[in-house]
C-alpha cells in the first residue's frame, strides 16, 4: 500500500512541477510575436515619423495664398498709363465668430423647443440660420455707421464657410474713400469686422488708348512651383489676368508675384495664431510703352469730332515705335475693372467698341494705294517722273468708262501732279500697262499680305493682296481688266489694315520696304534696316514731291481741307501725304471709307501717319481730305510743338547720309 501511496504520491509530485515541457514550445513564437510588436513599434516610431508628422501637417495646416500687386504701364515719358488703385471692402472674419454661433445656435434652438413646434429644423439648418442671423448683425452696425442698405447674402454666406472659411466673407465692397476713413475711426482693431484693402486696375486717362492698353479679368492666380505648403489645403484670394491689349500680351511680365500664408488650425477648420509662415507678395514688373500720351488725346479728340468710326496711327520712321494707335469709338477702362456690368458690355458692343481698327479691321485702301502702284509702274519701267495722260475724266476699259476721283477733267497730267490731285485716269492707265501681277508683288514686298507683328492679340489675317490666280483659285471667274483699274487705285478685292498703312508709308518715308511696328519703348533704340525700295533719286523725290504738293498745292487733295482750318496750319513743318476715299457695298448702300496717309518733315523723316474714318450713312461723301486729314494734323501739330519745346528749334532740316543710300 505504502508503494503504492508513494508512486501515486510521485505521480502527483511529477504532476505540480514547475514547467511543462509541452508549454516550451510555445516560447519561441511568444517571442517572436513580441519581436515583431516591437519591431513594428519601432518602424512606426523611428522610420514612419516623418510620414505621419506630415500626415498631421496636412490635417492641421492650411495655406492662404493673395496676389501680388500688377505692375504699372507707362507712356514713353513716364506718364502713368495704368496702376492699381486700392479696393477697399468691409471684411468679416468668419473664424474669429465660433464663440458667438455657438451661442446664437444654442439660443435659436431653445427657442424653437420652447415654442412647442414638432415641426424643427435639423442641426444644420439652425447652425446656418444662426450664422445669418450673426452676420446680419454685423452688416447692420456696418449698414447704421455709413447710412447703407446692403443685405447678407445666404446662399453665399453658406458656400463661403463651408470652402473658404478662412478667409473673409465681403459684406461691402468697393468703398468710397470717406467711407473707409470712417470705418477706420469706428472699427477697433480686435474686432471681426475690418476693412480689407486689395489692389485693382486703374486707368488715369479713362478711354484713352482702351484697345491697345486692354484690360484685366478677376481670375484664379498661379503660384510659384518651389511655393512652399504645396501639398497643404490651400485658399486662394481671386487675382486678375489680362482680357485683351497689352495687358493680355504681357501678362507674365505684368503679373505679381504670389504671397501666401500657412497657418494651423483646430479639428473644426478654425485657425490658430499666430502664423506659421507668411510670405509677403511682390508687384509685377513695369513696362515702359512707345505711347506718347499727347499725341493719342490730339487724335481721339479730333477722331470724336468726326462722330464716326475711325483709326489713327503714328510711328517713329526709324525705329516702328508706335506713338499713337487711337481707335474710336472706345470705351472707358475704368468701367471694366475690377468687372464689367453687362449692361455696359452690351452697350459697348452695341456701338462696336470692342473692335481695334487699327489691326482687326480689312478694309480697301482707295487712293492712298496710288503711291504704290506708281512705285511698281517705276520699278517695272511703265512709269517715270515724265509720264503722262489726258484726263478728260474718265477712262474707258473694254466697254465700261471708269470715272476720275472728283469727276472733272485733269487734262494734261504728270505723275506728280497726278499724286497731288489723285487723278484716277493717270493710275488706271498705267496700272493696266504695269499688269496686276506687279502690283501684287509690289505689296507683298511691302508685307500687304502679312501681319505686321505688333504685339498686341488677334491681329487680323483678312488682309489680301488679290492677283489674277488668286481669282480663278477661288473661283470667281477670269481676271479683268476692270479689276486691274480698280486694283489700282485701292479698289476692288483688295482689303488692308490701317496699322498696314502706317508700316507702309514709315517704310516708304527712309526708303525701305518693311517697318515692324513695336509698343515697347526702348531709349537708343537702333533705326530698322530692310530692304531698299530700289528706285533711282530723281524717281523716288517725284513721288515725295507730289504726297507733299497733296497738301501744300493749290488743288491738293489736302489743301482745301488745311486751308479751311487754318487754326491747325503748322508753320515750317513740311509734310508729304494722299489722301484716299474707298467704298464699299453694303444691304443699306454704299459706305465711304476716307483715308490719309503723311510722314513728315519731307526734309528728315521722322513721324509716320495712317488715318482712317468709317462713313455711317450710305451714300454720303466721307472723303480722306474732309476727315482724315485733320485728325493727322492734330497729332503733327502736338508733335512739332513737343519737338520745339524739347530743342528750343525746329527739327533738323537736312537728310541723314544712310537715307539716299537706302531709296536706291
Amino acid at each position: 500500500m505504502a508503494d503504492t501511496v508513494a508512486e501515486r504520491g510521485g505521480g502527483l509530485f511529477e504532476a505540480y512541477k514547475g514547467y511543462n515541457p509541452r508549454v516550451i514550445f510555445f516560447y519561441p513564437v511568444v517571442l517572436l510575436l513580441l519581436a515583431v510588436l516591437a519591431g513594428g513599434l519601432a518602424y512606426r516610431q523611428l522610420l514612419r515619423t516623418e510620414i505621419y508628422a506630415e500626415r498631421e501637417k496636412v490635417q492641421n495646416q492650411r495655406r492662404i495664398l493673395v496676389p501680388g500687386p500688377r505692375g504699372n504701364i507707362y507712356d514713353r515719358e513716364g506718364q502713368l498709363l495704368v496702376g492699381n488703385r486700392p479696393r477697399f471692402a468691409v471684411v468679416l472674419y468668419l473664424d474669429e465668430l465660433r464663440s458667438e454661433f455657438r451661442r446664437e445656435y444654442l439660443k435659436i434652438r431653445g427657442a424653437y423647443r420652447e415654442s412647442g413646434d414638432k415641426d424643427l429644423p435639423n442641426a444644420t439648418q439652425m447652425e446656418q440660420i444662426a450664422r445669418f442671423t450673426v452676420v446680419d448683425r454685423y452688416l447692420r452696425v456696418i449698414n447704421k455707421a455709413l447710412g447703407r442698405t446692403g443685405e447678407v447674402d445666404a446662399p453665399a454666406l453658406t458656400r463661403h464657410f463651408r470652402s473658404q472659411l478662412l478667409l473673409p466673407f465681403t459684406l461691402l465692397d468697393d468703398l468710397e474713400p470717406a467711407e473707409y476713413a470712417r470705418l477706420l475711426e469706428q472699427l477697433p482693431v480686435t474686432s471681426p469686422l475690418q476693412v480689407y484693402t486689395s489692389s485693382t486696375r486703374s486707368y488715369p486717362f479713362g478711354a484713352a488708348a482702351a484697345h491697345t492698353l486692354g484690360s484685366v479679368k478677376i481670375d484664379d492666380i498661379d503660384v510659384a512651383e518651389d511655393f512652399p505648403g504645396a501639398d497643404l489645403k490651400t485658399f486662394k484670394m481671386k487675382g486678375t489676368t489680362g482680357r485683351d491689349g497689352l495687358e493680355a500680351q504681357y501678362d507674365s511680365v505684368l503679373q505679381g508675384e504670389t504671397g501666401g500664408t500657412i497657418y494651423r488650425v483646430d479639428p473644426a477648420g478654425y485657425r490658430i495664431e499666430p502664423p506659421l509662415a507668411r510670405h509677403v507678395p511682390v508687384q509685377g514688373k513695369n513696362i515702359t510703352t512707345s505711347l506718347d500720351i499727347d499725341l493719342q488725346l490730339a487724335a481721339e479728340a479730333r477722331l470724336l469730332e468726326n462722330e464716326m468710326a475711325g483709326t489713327a496711327i503714328a510711328l517713329d520712321v526709324h525705329t516702328g515705335e508706335v506713338l499713337t494707335l487711337a481707335n474710336v469709338p472706345s470705351y472707358d477702362l475704368n468701367e471694366t475693372s475690377p468687372r464689367i456690368s453687362t449692361a455696359k458690355f452690351q452697350e459697348i458692343e452695341e456701338q462696336g467698341g470692342w473692335l481695334n481698327r487699327a489691326i482687326q479691321g480689312a478694309y480697301a485702301p482707295g487712293s492712298s494705294f496710288k503711291i504704290l502702284t506708281a512705285l511698281a509702274g517705276m520699278r517695272s519701267g511703265w512709269v517715270n517722273p515724265d509720264s503722262e495722260v489726258d484726263c478728260n475724266g474718265y477712262y474707258r476699259v473694254g466697254n465700261r468708262l471708269f470715272p476720275c476721283h472728283d469727276g472733272h477733267a485733269h487734262g494734261k497730267i504728270k505723275l506728280a501732279e497726278a499724286i497731288a490731285k489723285s487723278c484716277n485716269v493717270f493710275f488706271y492707265k498705267h496700272g493696266i500697262e504695269t499688269t496686276p501681277e506687279v502690283i501684287a508683288t509690289e505689296a507683298r514686298r511691302f508685307g500687304f499680305d502679312q501681319r505686321t507683328g505688333v504685339e498686341l492679340p488677334n491681329e487680323t489675317r483678312r488682309m489680301l493682296v488679290p492677283d489674277p490666280e488668286w481669282k480663278k483659285a477661288t473661283g470667281r471667274g477670269p481676271w479683268q481688266p476692270g479689276d486691274t483699274a480698280n486694283f489700282s487705285i485701292g479698289q476692288g478685292f483688295l482689303d488692308v489694315t490701317p496699322m498696314q498703312m502706317a508700316t507702309f508709308t514709315a517704310s516708304f518715308a527712309r526708303g525701305q520696304t518693311r517697318t515692324t511696328p513695336t509698343l515697347i519703348y526702348q531709349p537708343n533704340r537702333k533705326p530698322q534696316r530692310t530692304e531698299a525700295i530700289g528706285l533711282p533719286a530723281a524717281q523716288y523725290d517725284a513721288l515725295v514731291l507730289g504726297m507733299e504738293e497733296c497738301v501744300s498745292m493749290p488743288g491738293g487733295t489736302a489743301y482745301r481741307t488745311l486751308t479751311q482750318m487754318a487754326s491747325m496750319r503748322i508753320p515750317g513743318l513740311r509734310i508729304a501725304g494722299k489722301t484716299g476715299t474707298a467704298q464699299k457695298q453694303t444691304p443699306a448702300g454704299i459706305i465711304n471709307f476716307a483715308w490719309f496717309i503723311c510722314f513728315a518733315p519731307v526734309e528728315n523723316p521722322q513721324i509716320a501717319i495712317a488715318v482712317m474714318v468709317e462713313g455711317d450713312t450710305p451714300g454720303e461723301e466721307t472723303g480722306g481730305g474732309r476727315y482724315a486729314v485733320p485728325v493727322a494734323q492734330a497729332i503733327l501739330k502736338t508733335w512739332w510743338q513737343k519737338q520745339q519745346r524739347a530743342t528750343g528749334t525746329p527739327v533738323a532740316t537736312s537728310a541723314p547720309a544712310a537715307v539716299p543710300t537706302a531709296r536706291d
